[in-house]
């Protein structure tokens, strides 16, 4: 392959890999999808591609569109023990984040609420609302009409929308106060301030320490205040589960403002908080190694804040 093909392709790895990510919710998983692409780019007669941006966004969406299909990633999500996987802020794979929305559809909690669209219908979706993309082009990528396009775009709308709390974008400050107050009240036990801290709708899903076979969901206030009292109680188990006494920094992970568990360089455990209007709508807790890699590989390129708990 001549270097300007092999520079053409670079020029859109980013974005290639933003769109996988988006549509798997794995950064490995979309790393294998965009090193596929470009070895069927290498393969490809170029000669013959009109618009290679084009012609590499529908290979990679296939791509993606065939793992979500495949028969291991069917039954590992339709178990209930699949998460997304935690990028920190700053990581290329999380991709245009201009608008609101582009930051909101990366988020923890909407990547976790897109598990319920069909493949077609979430590559839609994040072809037309993160990156732009009009009816015609993704029913040129897809393979369907345009008004099947619209039709499938209605109804991840609609079906994402019923899942979530829609309210003004929190300023970073402002929420990263609220998780602070969070979890100075979990870690001494204040669960009526837990609970005052809470909307009134709120969900928490976690991994259970990468323990359990299925994820664990809590709603209700009361519930979620002692779910999350309990979690982040410290405890001799749970110190040598960890490998030691962890400490505590606030980070942004994924646009939201999160909890990192962080002993010895590496990042053990990590809490994603939703933060509307002054209030924890949602949280998202996973502590699965295989889930974290990326995360705490970027953590230790980076100069973190001083942890707001020193030892757990």
């Amino acid at each position: 392959m001549d270097s300007s093909a092999v520079d053409r392709f670079e020029a859109s790895r980013s974005r290639l890999a933003s769109l996988a990510y988006r549509l798997l919710g794995s950064a490995a998983d979309a790393e294998d999808a965009v090193q596929e692409t470009f070895l069927r780019w290498q393969a490809a007669d170029r000669a013959r591609v009109g618009v290679p941006e084009a012609w590499l966004t529908k290979v990679a969406t296939n791509l993606c569109l065939d793992q979500l299909r495949s028969a291991q990633a069917r039954h590992e999500r339709a178990a209930g023990a699949w998460l997304p996987e935690p990028l920190l802020e700053g990581d290329p794979m999380l991709g245009p984040a201009d608008t609101f929305e582009q930051r909101e559809l990366v988020s923890l909690a909407v990547l976790t609420l897109m598990e319920h669209l069909s493949p077609v219908e979430r590559a839609v979706y994040v072809l037309r609302e993160a990156f732009s993309y009009g009816h015609a082009e993704i029913a040129g990528i897809l393979d369907i009409t345009e008004s099947a396009s619209q039709q499938h775009l209605h109804r991840a709308r609609a079906r994402v929308g019923a899942g979530r709390r829609r309210g003004a974008e929190t300023d970073p400050a402002s929420a990263r106060r609220v998780v602070e107050e969070f979890l100075a009240a979990a870690v001494s036990g204040r669960t009526e301030r837990l609970v005052a801290l809470l909307t009134d709708d709120v969900t928490a899903v976690s991994d259970g320490a990468g323990l359990a076979r299925r994820l664990l969901r809590v709603r209700t206030p009361e519930r979620v205040a002692s779910f999350v009292r309990a979690g982040f109680k410290p405890t001799a188990a749970k110190r040598r589960l960890a490998g030691g006494s962890p400490a505590f920094h606030i980070a942004t992970v994924n646009g939201s403002p999160a909890v990192l568990a962080v002993l010895d360089g590496r990042v053990v455990g990590a809490v994603a908080f939703g933060v509307n209007d002054g209030q924890v709508a949602s949280l998202h807790g996973i502590a699965a190694a295989e889930r974290l890699g990326r995360l705490s590989g970027a953590w230790g390129r980076h100069e973190p804040d001083a942890p707001v708990i020193d030892a757990w």
